[in-house]
């Protein structure tokens, strides 16, 4: 195999008997060899699994028994997610040696799907602590430049996918960590509306915010992905119980006759982005509008409404979880993760009650905003990737970003590529769609996505 393959690309090889899944894997694990010692992205390279996996799908594929459309693809877990047999450390030292018995849902759910496990993937300490140098692995870097940020805290995974290591991997999404990875390495990721996949067997971070997601270099591998991902977990207190739709159903179809919503206050005045987001951004718009979509602007409460009751929800649920450690084991923890929680430690009762009644409110707004829209559009992003170095502790009470509010509402928000800006490095726009209908996020997406050429441009590292 050479060059890059999608999922999608891949799938239909194998379906035609034309690529070995073994033969990709070996190349997915060669890129590994060959890059990761400067990106970081792997906690753990499995090989001997994942050569396992591929040589069961190969004989699925000589048979004729293949399992659908991620047999013998090549995939990586975000290491919050329980892999039986194989260490899942959440990137911290409380957790360094931790080898779960059972795994996860979803990582249950992809095996079961036929995909081939290549290892587990870099992400923020307990996915808030990061970008941290004083963990017991390196944080991951971004494979446009090594120098600069992959955001978090789904950053191996991030990196991983970009680089080609793997055709596609697991994220999770408490306050935008699979949009933010998805934006600064340039990729295709979504939250799901909050209930649609299982977290059961992922390590929280905050129960009424924490999502499952997939990260894929293409809208259509994302959808291939959910797919196989979503569904009704009984044991999973937050967990929807309806069907799941054709995540596909509407690739191809285009947008016209969709009602799409641009809430231009995120980015023009509540937290301005940079030159080439908002040429990206207005590039789309201009797409949507020509391609029969009809586009208003929508306003609704400030951006920094919206992360202020998220912020105080998340610091508060993810002390409750952390505070038996903090207790005794402080100092056991990185400096990013145990000062952002130590922070958290100061809420009152009374804090988290008036956050999770403004939750309610601008829940009710946002509804209100997309009663007769189809989608809404905004930034994903401020812009192109910071240097590693540069990250500020408190980034996220400096400024709102521009994912949190779809954590709140729960709406599903996909992050898709939209060009390159300064220093080549990727920027992006944030698509939302209405509860459980991811089916119109990502129909949108892939017209936008296969109507430019931004997919045909992999990091020079990679390359």
């Amino acid at each position: 195999m050479t060059g890059f393959l999608t999922i999608a690309e891949a799938a239909s090889q194998i379906a035609a008997k034309k690529l070995s899944p073994v033969e990709l894997t070996k190349t997915c694990l060669d890129r590994v060899k060959t890059l990761d010692s400067k990106l970081n992205s792997f906690l753990l390279v499995t090989e001997e699994r994942a050569m396992a996996d591929a040589k069961a799908a190969e004989a699925r594929m000589m048979s004729g028994s293949l399992k659908g459309k991620l047999d013998g693809i090549p995939i990586g877990h975000k290491d919050i997610y329980n892999t039986a047999g194989i260490r899942t450390t959440a990137h911290s030292k409380l957790l360094e040696n931790n080898v779960p018995t059972e795994d996860s849902v979803v990582v249950q759910k992809w095996a079961d799907a036929g995909t081939v496990l290549m290892g587990k993937l870099a992400t923020h300490e307990f996915a808030i602590g990061g970008p941290s140098f004083d963990l017991p692995w390196p944080p991951a870097r971004n494979p446009w430049n090594p120098d600069h940020f992959t955001a978090g805290s789904s950053s191996g995974t991030g990196a991983a996918v970009a680089a080609g290591l793997v055709l596609g991997g697991t994220g999770s999404d408490t306050g935008g960590s699979i949009r933010g990875p998805s934006a600064l390495c340039g990729l295709a990721g979504i939250k799901p509306t909050y209930g649609l996949c299982s977290r059961r067997g992922v390590l929280p971070l905050s129960n009424t915010l924490d999502h499952t997601g997939p990260m894929t270099w293409t809208v259509e591998d994302c959808a291939l992905m959910l797919q196989a991902m979503a569904g009704h977990d009984p044991l999973d207190p937050g967990s929807a119980n309806r069907p799941v739709a054709d995540m596909t159903a509407g690739l191809g179809k285009g947008v016209k006759g969709l009602r799409i919503g641009v809430i231009r206050h995120f980015y023009e005045e509540d937290n301005p982005v940079s030159p080439a987001t908002r040429k990206g951004i207005e590039g789309a718009i201009d797409f949507f509008r020509k391609s029969g979509a009809e586009v208003v602007d929508v306003k609704v409460s400030p951006m920094m409404d919206y992360n202020a009751a998220g912020w105080v929800i998340l610091s508060a649920e993810a002390y409750t979880i952390h505070e038996p450690w903090f207790k005794t084991r402080f100092n056991d923890y990185g400096e990013l993760m145990r000062d952002r929680l130590a922070l958290a430690a100061t809420l009152s009762a009374s804090d988290y009650v008036q956050a999770t009644r403004r939750r309610r409110e601008l829940c009710l707004e946002m509804k209100a905003a997309m009663a007769d829209l189809d989608l809404i559009i905004t930034a994903s992003a401020p812009g192109e990737a910071p240097k590693i170095t540069e990250v500020p502790k408190w980034l996220m009470l400096q400024k709102p970003n521009f994912t949190m509010a779809f954590n709140v509402t729960g709406l599903p928000a996909l992050s898709v590529c939209s060009g390159y800006g300064e220093g080549g490095l990727p920027v992006s726009l944030q698509i939302v769609g209405k509860p459980f209908q991811e089916a119109t996020v990502f129909q949108a997406g892939h017209a936008y996505e296969t109507a430019h050429d931004w997919r045909s441009k992999r990091p020079a590292l990679a390359a």
